[in-house]
């Protein structure tokens, strides 16, 4: 892969809040984000067709908190996607993904009388992240998550999933990449990067890719938004790094400060231990010693 001297690339990334929507948000690019399903769910599902959807869901009741999902769509088979692109890591992240599900579940309910059967469509997470989950699963770059049997590892419940990306676990290089998954996989962590559309990336949705992600196609206006989307993009990460610097040098501080406290009165007590055994052995009181150097009487006695 060979970097282009613009900051910005030859081809627009799909980092980023308005380069994800780009590709995948738009009715003229459907078939990039039908592509993208089929090659997450591997011949587990295939979707024809997508109605893309108010991203924004309100509560049932006033003041109720609203979620506004990255992108939600339907299929013409009645399932439900909602699909994130996260950038920055986020305490309670798998909170949040079942918040989001369990929120579109409750508004898919049928009201009325047929909501009595309680029967709901098929309902998927997707997720594409930019940071490592921190499982104890290093390396571990795709999570199929579905409600499970524990004791059987079977499926309980077919019609709720969560797949979740973990774009910096992934590493493979070109000659290991053989799934449509993969594929995907790779584009989405290197599109900003190449300078052509790689050999084995030779299915028509990828060139459909490489042939409207040009940046020196993009319109006046998609051009400034790339642009302000990538400025936005690095001043997060400059804002999450330090302020991990600073939480890092603050406990390293504190620690230290700890550190010290700790010593010196680890100090001070071995100091009043040596002064008791001397007083102990000169023969003076128990008590008399256990006031002078602050030692319990039990502490005194067992000194030898």
């Amino acid at each position: 892969m060979k970097k282009t001297k613009s900051n910005m690339g030859k081809y627009v990334g799909f980092s980023g809040d308005w380069s994800f929507k780009f590709y995948f948000g738009r009715e003229e690019n459907k078939p990039i984000l039908i592509g993208f399903l089929n090659g997450l769910f591997e011949g587990e599902k295939v979707i024809q067709d997508l109605h893309y959807r108010p991203v924004e869901q309100g509560g049932d009741v006033e003041n109720e908190r609203k979620v506004i999902f990255d992108l939600y769509c339907t299929g013409i088979d009645g399932e439900h996607f909602i699909i994130e692109m996260q950038q920055l890591y986020q305490d309670f992240f798998k909170d949040r993904t079942v918040f989001y599900t369990s929120r579109l579940i409750n508004k898919l309910i049928p009201r009325g009388y047929k909501g009595n059967t309680y029967e709901l469509p098929e309902v998927y997470f997707i997720g594409i992240l930019e940071f490592e989950l921190g499982e104890t699963e290093p390396g571990k770059y795709f999570y199929d998550v579905a409600l499970c049997d524990k004791q059987s590892n079977r499926v309980f419940y077919e019609k709720l999933g969560y797949k979740l990306l973990v774009l910096p676990s992934f590493n493979k290089n070109e000659a290991d990449i053989k799934t449509d998954m993969d594929m995907w996989l790779y584009l989405l962590k290197n599109m900003s990067k190449l300078d052509k559309i790689p050999d084995f990336l030779d299915k028509r949705v990828f060139g459909l890719i490489f042939d409207i992600g040009e940046v020196a196609k993009l319109t006046p206006e998609d051009k400034m938004a790339y642009e302000a989307s990538l400025k936005h993009k690095r001043d997060a990460e400059n804002t999450y790094s330090t302020a991990q610097r600073l939480g890092h040098d603050r406990g390293l501080k504190e620690g230290l400060k700890e550190g010290l406290k700790e010593g010196i009165a680890q100090g001070e007590h071995k100091k009043a231990i040596e002064t008791a055994l001397k007083f102990k052995k000169m023969g003076l009181p128990i008590a008399d010693i256990a006031k002078g150097t602050g030692l319990t009487i039990d502490e005194i006695e067992k000194l030898k």
